[in-house]
């Protein structure tokens, strides 16, 4: 499967990575409060980890879904989109989680299309589940897996429900066009879960907590 991944794409992932985790970072960084270089690395890897993990896996879910039905597709990273994602995290405290896609070679049909855009937000909502239950696990700890667990349901509950949006050239629309059950079961789901993640006492016990793990 690895062999399937060319080199221009491994550097494409690996840079569109670093920039969304620094975005990610700057998103969970209390500015009142300042941090020590420590502090802000130990951040910085938890928003990494999480981060590579829901973004890596939601775009090589597109692009496997693609190659089963017999299409090339690869990862290419936007490096326009990667400044606005830093930047907007910086400024305005809003990832806008979209470093780049995956492109497809060939003419897909509605439904394949469908299928391989649902496949990416999908793969993130799975990813919900075990990084919750690792947060619920190390629950009152406020150590390095429940700062993983918290961090890494959030950040794939916001790439699930970011990417469902049914607009441009997002996820949303393409799932929309095909199937509008599944388009709405999907986007409900995501944003029940940015929700929750979202909620006063978790977004506080992850600003307060993170930093100081």
């Amino acid at each position: 499967m690895l062999e399937r991944i060319p080199p221009r794409e491994w550097r494409d992932l690996a840079l569109a990575w670093f920039a969304i985790s620094i975005a990610f970072t700057l998103l969970y960084l209390d500015l009142s409060s300042p941090l020590s270089v420590s502090e802000y690395f130990r951040l910085f890897a938890i928003s990494a980890v999480t981060v590579g993990i829901g973004f890596v896996a939601h775009e090589m879910a597109h692009k496997f879904t693609a190659m089963k039905y017999g299409f090339w597709a690869e990862f290419r990273k936007d490096n326009l989109m990667l400044l606005v994602a830093v930047v907007m995290a910086a400024f305005v405290h809003v990832v806008f989680a979209a470093p780049g896609a995956t492109m497809i070679a060939g003419s897909p049909t509605r439904e394949q299309n469908g299928r391989i855009s649902a496949a990416g937000p999908f793969v993130n909502l799975v990813l919900c589940i075990p990084f919750l239950a690792m947060a619920l696990l190390a629950f009152g700890t406020e150590g390095i897996l429940w700062g993983i667990g918290i961090a890494g349901w959030q950040i794939n509950a916001m790439l699930a429900a970011f990417n469902m949006l049914p607009v441009g050239p997002l996820d949303g629309k393409k799932v929309l066009a095909w199937n509008i059950p599944v388009f709405l079961a999907l986007i409900a789901i995501s944003f029940v879960l940015v929700a929750l993640s979202l909620s006063p006492g978790i977004i506080g016990a992850v600003t307060a907590g993170l930093p100081s793990l």
